[in-house]
């Protein structure tokens, strides 16, 4: 699959895989793009999973009247979803059958896709043949959370080729945070010019509330897998210690009140508590459904514990973490990550 995807590329349109911020950024980054201010802008958007899909809704959003949002997924249900909900009113929705009439349609796609094998194949099918006509300033954005050797050789492939800008932009905010678009994105883009990273950051902004910017390409992963490392660890010490506590009599609601302002406080014991009634909108208050899987946060630790190596940094709670999200992912691998409460405490 790598092999075949280092061709020669050419760019086209406009498309997002994304949601929605300010209107006045959305009105930025449409006319920054467009020859005049009366050209309508076309979003692209790919993948409407647990994160795709509130981003995308949120983009629909905020899109300007005119415009016009394609979209594809591979699960037919979630685009018959998507536009039953959004609606064509003002912007027009479309849905196409493969990720390369997402790119003919559109000069900036943005990708959200749960692992390596899904963007390779994606870009694959996007790159091989050529696309025509030829725009070196087609923009990709992924926001896929993938190996960084991975997104090098799918960004080389688009930049040698001259098919477009290729930019990892990875985010950090849960499913909470992509429904709220409060969601925090790690951009690695070329900082030769200046010129891409600031097209690029009033798109990303559409989707979230921050954008840090944190070197050249693959950079933007090389901090979401440090993030999501310490967050694999802190949401099984969360769970720990609220099982700890209530083990001992406390009452989980004024626990997790201490812990959130104390020094313990973290994003898993304030945002994401696992124990039901302590966090508003946890996934714990609905069965653990609809929130980060733990076989996401299991794949992501694994990147993490290889992109380390790499480098030789000791990651010396990753093994014991590991087995922890192994073990979950045995009976609850599709809920959130957070269930692993339920774990620890069957095993207590």
């Amino acid at each position: 699959m790598r092999a075949a995807i280092k061709v020669r590329l050419s760019p086209s349109k406009l498309c997002l895989l994304g949601n929605g911020a300010a209107g006045s950024a959305s009105i930025a980054a449409r006319r920054g793009f467009a020859t005049s201010e009366k050209r309508r802008t076309n979003w692209g958007f790919i993948g409407l999973g647990q994160m795709g899909y509130p981003m995308a809704k949120n983009l629909r959003n905020k899109i300007a009247d005119g415009d016009t949002m394609v979209v594809h997924d591979r699960n037919v249900e979630a685009t018959r979803q998507f536009v039953e909900e959004v609606g064509t009113k003002g912007v027009d929705v479309q849905v196409v059958g493969t990720p390369r009439e997402v790119a003919e349609k559109c000069t900036t796609i943005i990708t959200v896709l749960p692992d390596s094998s899904h963007v390779n194949n994606v870009f694959h099918n996007i790159l091989e043949p050529a696309l025509k006509p030829s725009n070196p300033e087609r923009l990709f954005i992924d926001c896929s959370t993938i190996d960084p050797a991975s997104s090098r050789e799918v960004a080389n492939a688009v930049h040698c080729t001259a098919q477009g800008r290729f930019v990892d932009a990875p985010m950090s905010g849960g499913v909470v945070g992509a429904r709220a678009s409060t969601l925090s994105f790690m951009l690695g883009a070329s900082s030769r010019t200046g010129q891409l990273t600031e097209r690029v950051k009033p798109i990303l902004m559409l989707m979230g509330k921050r954008v840090f910017h944190l070197g050249e390409q693959g950079s933007g992963l090389s901090g979401k897998l440090a993030n999501n490392y310490l967050l694999a660890v802190s949401n099984i010490a969360t769970a720990e210690a609220m099982n700890f506590g209530v083990k001992r009599g406390l009452d989980p609601q004024k626990l997790g009140e201490l812990i959130n302002t104390s020094s313990g406080r973290c994003w898993s014991s304030e945002i994401n508590n696992p124990i039901e009634g302590v966090s508003n909108d946890a996934p714990a208050n609905r069965g653990y459904e609809g929130g980060f899987s733990v076989k996401l946060m299991k794949k992501d630790l694994k990147l993490a514990m290889s992109a380390a190596n790499e480098v030789g940094a000791k990651l010396e709670l990753a093994d014991k973490a590991l087995d922890v999200y192994e073990a979950a992912a045995d009976t609850d691998g599709n809920k959130d990550f957070s269930v692993v409460y339920k774990l620890l405490n069957k095993d207590a």
